[in-house]
């Protein structure tokens, strides 16, 4: 077969391996297969050509079916066989493609050169050289890809020698430095063709170097010591683990080969980098404080320790063995998460110390020191890292005894250290702290060096290290020097700090914290310098605490640094939590208030107040971080705040202590927001529950707060956040257990009623008002009955407070309470009624929620119904004119009848027991004197109106009727013309022009309106609008017309109240005796008024009135004797039919009257001619025989009173009289008529009407007993009714008919006549010559004897110069007729 057909043939089939049918491509691979072997250079040379051609040969397959991979191992196979033939062209043809930028080109040569590597390695011995070189460019592909393909052929060249050859470590480098890939830079995406990641490089290098250090053996002399070099650099920091492990191994694989060649042998790796023991433990030690990094490296680092204890020190071998698995299993025990980085670190530092303790090598411990400070900046990147190293250079050089090498370290450390990084700073000053442990003196001084020194100015000259140092700068390393001293002070020992706490390091904190301009002291505003002032603070005050002569320290500059933390609270801004400086300073307050002497009570109130301003009002927490109050921040202020209050508490563990602080906390448990109740009632909480568990009760002796604390934390169980509601029930359990203990009862004592409130809190999470209010009454009754009597009033005072409380579901739980304590407790509350009316009156001014007046009113009927009258009393002791509120409280006394019935028996005995009035004289002492209204009855008028306006008071009302309506009755008549007392009037002037919170004060007005409410209340409307509509309640409150308005009103209550009126008149008969007139006046009139109408008939009441009114007529008062006769006259109206039954009596009455001297107005004789003239008409004419001439001559001189009344009533009646004048009485009154016939006729010109009507009636009446039908007929004629009347004819033909048929009586009435003359009236002055003349006119000349002329003329020349011209022309107009008697 030639050359050109062996080419031919191989270039067909390699065209026929694509193929997609698998059968094809088994072939195609047999036969090139079966070529290769019979014609192998043929075959190579084919391949080589086609390869060239063809480059995707070289590219990897890109699939993983089972046929593509078995074509690729057939493929591979070739390139074994081309290996073993042909070793060198194969290499000529490979190795010049790894220099390809072509990825897929350079990723799958590195697959076929690890596969030859593999598959022929006898064949590539000789060529480990240059394969090695070849890698150069590979090792700098960034490509993840080619980077994987690289470490797999490096795994390939590790198990075939190749890593033993110049060059080899090369690879081992690269290995390490692909584990330390961090594991963000791994590609989690798919590749832009699509394919999956198979596996990171990170984590193939890692298998990679773990598998050749385990499984190789060859390895280990290549591996071991040169893996260390890559221990302490900071760039292999994330490749620690593998390294650590893979050390691990092979140094246990050495200690099983022996312990010689176990040890690291310094000296024969004289030439190598490697790192020193001390740095190896400085590095192990310091990557494991942060032990979960990095898979682990904690633990992998401690385990590369413990086995490399022979290489470390020869003394650490046992202690090692014992101390390093301790600490594994702590790791083990734990996770990332519940790690705690402190106790960690804590017992790092422990196993440091222990192991610097077992090595006790002052030389070894110095080197470690420096190595450590060496090391110092490699940590830059790793703060916490850092910090940690501090610690540890910290505590070696605690261990070290060289004071030299302390002060050397230190000085170097201060001046080094880069005092803008927090954790920096941190970390030097707990180096410094651990440091001063065993060199507290070593470490004051250099401190003191170092603030000493320029450093703390800005700019320090150009041949300092510290070189312009700006203000911030400055600031900095401030703050890291007042840390310094804080962890100095907290760690050093207690018996040295004591002496140097305020000489040295309060001192020099205070000159690092403020600096001097111009002399003055001025003090920073940067808040990270205060913080660590704050911190440092903290610390210095924990160490002096802790001490044991802590109790006999006096620490003189206690009450300034107070002081100083309580500014630093202040300043920080009211509405954001985002430093430590609150918490910082208040566990320095808490430290500091345990020392002596004791914070002035002011100071201490002030740290409080501030303090719980500063936590309290913060904005709700949250775990955002653009949260103004983030939640763990939030947590432990308030942690510390609690532990501020404990403290401060823990001085006065006494019921006043404790109230003192729960004052203090009551502002914010009663805020408006949510948030702050919840914060204030949760550290009310805590220091209730530290108070129960630290109790000691030496004397049973009261806890007298338990009242105003337990009223103070109830209402809050049903505040509108659940928290605050659990908590509340909380404290109030609390307080009942510590009420138990200072009863005597044992701390472990449980009491039943007190578990029940714990069993209750499920009520109070559920949100519906109904479940959560009766949960609140549950409560009440847990407290009612475990509360002692004492504690009562304290409660419910407290409580009351509650009503006005912000938080509307807190104010009705305290409405609930306070209505369920007054049930079940109320009855012990009698001496306390007074002050607890007065508080709820007040809380309701304070409060318009809706919900407050209906739960007050309630409790005043629950106080009432246990305690009427001192509720009553207390209530007429609220202001006057009463408010809405106190006039809401009377109406709820009138919600149940029988307490309804007791409460208005009660304001009537107010209403009557004082004096409605008392008298005071105003200016002059002759003055009459002003009548004042007293107020008690005033007040009980007015608490009656509101009593019986209540809708529910109808049952009482009806029960009370006749007490009442009579009480009131009389209280009108009593406060007529009465005035308010001067405070009131200006009371009511003030509330002029305002809109009115009260009814008119006016103590008349006040009782008639209470009336009406009666009548309205009672069923008798009708009555209200009968006397409404007669005016009858305005005339009610007037002097002048009260007579008539209770007139109006007796005669609306027969008519519309019959049968009301028999109980009534009984307590109405009741007062009579009243010693006040105008109560007597008021009464008669009533009655009077009541004979009017005949329903006293119908009620068979007319007899006992008759007999009450007849039992007044002796009375000392002219208007009820007035009354009397009036009422007694009343019966012609109301019962016509009973006066002949009563006519004696009723004559006796009315003669009496006319005969009463005692009446200077004669009113009473008034009355009693009115009364006869409405009577004599229904009376027996027998009964009045006896009476008519003295009933006459009686009335006789009011014919010319001035009073026009008098003169009516006495004509008119002697009109009656001659009206009933029959039979043989009639000559027995003729005389009477010829009397009274001139007065009769000369005041037909009266200028009153009324007088003049009643004469034309008396006229009328009179002249059927003269017997003379002219002279009747005339007077028939002109008096007619309804016809006006000409005097002069009247009387001129009257006098003509008199001296026709009676000349005797001419004399008679000429002396009438001349009385006359001087009449007061001008119209009867004229009438009287007239009637002269006329009379003179018609006489004959045989009776001129019986004229006086002589007087007659006299008489008339008077008149003739009477300034009235009228009466002058009547007087000369008779001188003229007199002529007839000349």
């Amino acid at each position: 077969m030639t050359e050109s057909y062996v080419k031919k043939l191989s270039f067909t089939l390699l065209d026929a391996i694509p193929d997609k049918d698998p059968a094809v491509q088994e072939q195609v691979c047999s036969a090139l297969c079966s070529l290769g072997e019979a014609r192998p250079e043929e075959m190579l040379c084919a391949c080589e050509k086609y390869l060239r051609q063809h480059d995707k040969i070289c590219v990897p397959v890109e699939s993983s079916s089972p046929l593509v991979m078995s074509s690729q191992k057939e493929v591979l196979r070739c390139f074994t066989v081309l290996a073993c033939c042909s070793p060198d062209r194969l290499l000529a043809f490979l190795l010049p493609r790894l220099d390809t930028s072509n990825e897929r080109l350079r990723v799958g040569t590195l697959q076929i050169l690890r596969h030859i590597i593999n598959s022929a390695a006898a064949q590539m011995e000789v060529k480990k050289p240059f394969i090695l070189s070849s890698m150069r460019l590979p090792l700098l592909d960034t490509n993840n890809k080619v980077k994987r393909a690289v470490v797999q052929v490096i795994s390939a060249m590790a198990h075939h020698g190749y890593l033993e050859q110049p060059g080899g470590k090369v690879m081992v480098e690269y290995i390490v430095h692909q584990c330390a890939l961090p594991p963000e830079q791994e590609p989690e995406r798919p590749s832009t063709d699509g394919e999956e990641t198979a596996d990171s490089v990170r984590l193939v290098s890692i298998r990679t170097l773990y598998l050749v250090s385990t499984t190789v053996d060859r390895m280990s002399d290549v591996l071991w010591p040169y893996l260390f070099e890559f221990l302490t650099p900071v760039r292999f920091t994330a490749a620690l683990t593998p390294l650590c492990r893979s050390l691990v191994h092979l140094a246990l694989k050495r200690q099983e080969a022996g312990a010689d060649t176990f040890l690291v042998q310094y000296d024969a790796y004289a030439h190598a980098n490697l790192p020193s023991p001390y740095a190896v433990t400085t590095r192990l030690l310091v990557v494991s404080s942060n032990p979960y990094l990095g898979d682990g490296r904690g633990a992998a680092s401690l385990r590369l320790l413990k086995v490399l204890h022979g290489s470390i020190h020869p003394l650490l071998g046992q202690r090692w063995e014992i101390t390093v698995p301790l600490l594994l299993e702590y790791l083990d025990e734990h996770t990332k998460e519940t790690l705690s980085q402190k106790e960690w670190e804590e017992k790092l530092l422990v196993f440091l110390r222990d192991t610097l303790a077992v090595i006790s090598d002052n030389m070894w411990i110095c080197q470690l020191s420096l190595e450590m400070c060496k090391q110092l900046p490699s940590y830059s990147g790793t703060p916490q890292e850092k910090n940690f190293l501090y610690k540890c250079i910290g505590t070696t050089l605690g261990a070290t005894s060289s004071k030299e090498v302390v002060r050397k370290h230190l000085r170097e450390l201060l001046e080094t250290a880069r005092y803008q990084e927090e954790a920096e700073r941190e970390g030097l000053a707990c180096c410094l702290g651990i440091c001063a442990i065993t060199h507290l003196e070593d470490t004051l001084a250099q401190l003191e060096d170092f603030v000493r020194s320029n450093v703390l100015r800005k700019s320090i000259g150009i041949f300092s290290i510290f070189k312009d140092r700006s203000e911030h700068e400055v600031e900095k390393v401030k703050s890291a020097l007042i840390l310094c001293y804080g962890h100095v002070a907290v760690r050093a020992p207690r018996e040295l700090v004591l002496a140097k706490v305020e000489s040295d390091i309060l001192r020099n904190m205070s000159q690092c914290f403020s600096t001097k301009v111009l002399g003055i002291k001025v003090e920073t505003k940067d808040p990270a310098l205060k913080l660590c002032l704050v911190q440092s603070l903290c610390m210095v005050s924990q160490a002096v605490c802790s001490s044991a002569q802590a109790s006999a320290f006096y620490f003189s500059r206690k009450a300034e640094l107070v002081a100083q933390m309580m500014e630093f609270i202040r300043a920080e801004p009211p509405d954001s939590l985002r430093t430590l400086i609150r918490k910082k300073a208040m566990l320095a307050c808490t430290y500091l208030v345990n020392l002596e002497p004791a914070l002035e009570e002011q100071a201490q109130a002030d740290v409080i107040h501030g303090c719980l301003h500063s936590v309290m009002a913060l904005p709700p927490e949250s775990n955002g971080e653009d949260s103004m109050c983030q939640e763990p921040l939030y947590l432990d202020t308030m942690h510390a705040l609690e532990d501020l209050l404990t403290s401060l508490l823990q001085r006065n563990m006494t019921p006043q202590g404790l109230q003192l602080m729960i004052e203090h906390l009551s502002p914010w448990i009663k805020s408006p927001r949510g948030h702050e109740r919840t914060r204030a009632v949760d550290l009310s909480a805590c220091l209730l529950q530290y108070f129960l568990e630290h109790l000691h009760v030496s004397a049973l002796v009261p806890f007298h707060n338990l009242g105003l604390l337990v009223g103070l934390f109830s209402p809050r169980c049903a505040d509108t956040w659940p928290a605050t509601r659990q908590e509340a029930v909380g404290c109030v359990y609390s307080l009942l257990y510590l009420q138990l203990g200072y009863e005597g009862f044992s701390r472990d004592y449980r009491d039943d009623m007190a578990e029940r409130l714990l069993t209750l809190k499920d009520g109070l999470v559920h949100p519906d008002p109904t479940i959560l209010f009766h949960t609140c009454h549950s409560i009440a009754q847990i407290i009612a009955k475990r509360l002692p009597p004492d504690q009562l009033i304290s409660l419910l005072l407290t409580m009351f407070e509650g009503l006005v409380d912000p938080d509307k579901n807190c104010s009705r739980a305290a409405t609930v309470m306070i209505n369920c304590l007054l049930k079940e407790r109320g009855k012990v509350l009698l001496e306390k009624v007074p002050e607890i009316v007065s508080v709820l009156r007040s809380k309701l001014q304070e409060t318009q929620e809706e919900h407050v007046l209906p739960a007050a009113q309630h409790s005043v009927y629950l106080l009432a119904s246990q305690h009427c009258a001192a509720v009553v009393s207390s209530l007429l002791g609220s202001p006057l004119p009463f408010d809405s509120h106190t006039c809401a409280l009377w109406r709820a006394l009138a919600v149940e009848p029988s307490l309804t019935t007791q409460v208005l028996g009660l304001l009537l005995e107010k209403m009557s027991r004082d004096v409605p009035f008392k008298e005071s004289r105003t200016f002059l002492l002759g003055s009459t004197p002003d009548r004042v209204a007293t107020l008690l009855p005033l007040a009980a008028t007015c608490a009656l109106y509101e009593v019986v306006s209540a809708p529910a008071s109808g049952t009482a009302v009806l029960e009370l009727y006749p007490q009442l309506f009579v009480a009131l009755l009389l209280r009108v008549s009593c406060t007529v013309g009465v005035q308010l007392p001067r405070n009131l009037q200006a009371k009511e002037k003030r509330s002029t022009g305002t809109a009115p919170v009260a009814r008119n004060l006016d103590p008349c007005s006040t009782a008639v309106d209470t009336l009406q409410a009666l009548l309205l209340q009672g069923g008798s409307q009708d009555v209200v609008q009968r006397v409404e509509l007669g005016g009858g309640w305005e005339l009610l409150r007037t002097s002048a017309g009260h007579e008539n308005g209770v007139t109006q009103l007796a005669s609306a209550m027969a008519k519309c109240a019959g049968p009301r009126l028999p109980l009534l008149m009984k307590a109405l008969v009741c007062t009579q005796d009243s010693v006040y007139e105008i109560q007597r006046v008021t009464s008669t009139a009533f009655l009077a008024e009541l004979l009017s109408s005949n329903v006293v008939n119908d009620l068979m009441l007319l007899e006992s009135l008759l007999d009450s009114l007849a039992a007044r007529q002796k009375d000392s008062s002219a208007s009820v004797r007035r009354l009397v006769l009036r009422g007694l006259a009343n019966i012609a109206s109301g019962s016509p039919d009973k006066v002949r039954a009563h006519s004696s009596q009723l004559l006796t009455a009315m003669i009496s009257g006319l005969d009463d001297g005692d009446d200077p107005h004669s009113l009473v004789a008034l009355e009693a001619m009115v009364g006869l003239a409405r009577l004599l008409h229904l009376v027996e004419p027998r009964d009045l025989r006896s009476v008519l001439l003295h009933t006459a001559i009686r009335i006789r001189p009011f014919f010319d009173s001035e009073k026009v009344e008098f003169r009516t009533a006495s004509i008119r009646l002697f009109g009656h009289l001659n009206k009933a004048c029959h039979g043989d009485c009639e000559d027995i009154f003729l005389e009477q008529v010829v009397g009274g016939l001139v007065p009769l006729l000369l005041h037909l010109q009266d200028p009153q009407a009324p007088v003049a009507s009643a004469c034309r009636f008396a006229l009328c009446t009179c002249i059927p007993h003269l017997e003379r039908e002219e002279l009747a007929a005339a007077f028939q004629k002109h008096l007619q009714e309804g016809r006006s009347l000409h005097f002069g004819e009247f009387l001129n033909s009257t006098c003509k008919h008199l001296m026709h048929h009676f000349p005797e009586l001419l004399g008679r009435l000429l002396s009438t006549n001349l009385f006359y003359f001087k009449s007061s009236w001008d119209d009867v002055r004229a009438a009287a010559p007239m009637f002269t003349g006329f009379l003179v006119l018609h006489t004959e000349p045989e009776h001129r004897l019986q004229v006086d002329l002589e007087q007659l003329i006299a008489a008339l020349q008077l008149l003739l110069r009477d300034p009235v011209p009228g009466v002058r022309e009547k007087a000369a107009e008779t001188l003229g007729r007199l002529v007839k008697f000349a």
